[in-house]
């Protein structure tokens, strides 16, 4: 993650890396491409400082980097960083946050 140093998102996006998608079955089976689970889990790895509100403060964003999230299907733009994928979403756009429990 030492390329995503040198990104940081703006305003309210938040920089996310994707789980990688399973490629074998619990009993070891190899499964095709068309197979494969859309991935909705990622990691947080970058955010920026927040969107302004109509009197030009800063309100901060609800994710820190280390967060695991949870994504929509579809949406965010993805960025090539160093041979790896991650993806930019908007704040809102994230559909929740995963907590540990206690």
């Amino acid at each position: 993650m030492a390329g995503v140093r040198k990104l940081k998102p703006l305003f309210d996006r938040i920089l996310v890396e994707k789980f990688a998608p399973e490629l074998r079955t619990k009993g070891g089976i190899m499964l095709p491409e068309k197979s494969q689970a859309k991935v909705l889990d990622a990691t947080v790895c970058a955010v920026g400082p927040g969107s302004r509100n109509q009197k030009g403060e800063t309100m901060p964003v609800s994710v820190k980097v280390g967060d695991r999230v949870l994504l929509p299907e579809f949406g965010g733009t993805k960025v090539s960083l160093e041979e790896k994928e991650y993806f930019l979403f908007r704040e809102g756009d994230i559909l929740a946050k995963w907590e540990e429990s206690a």
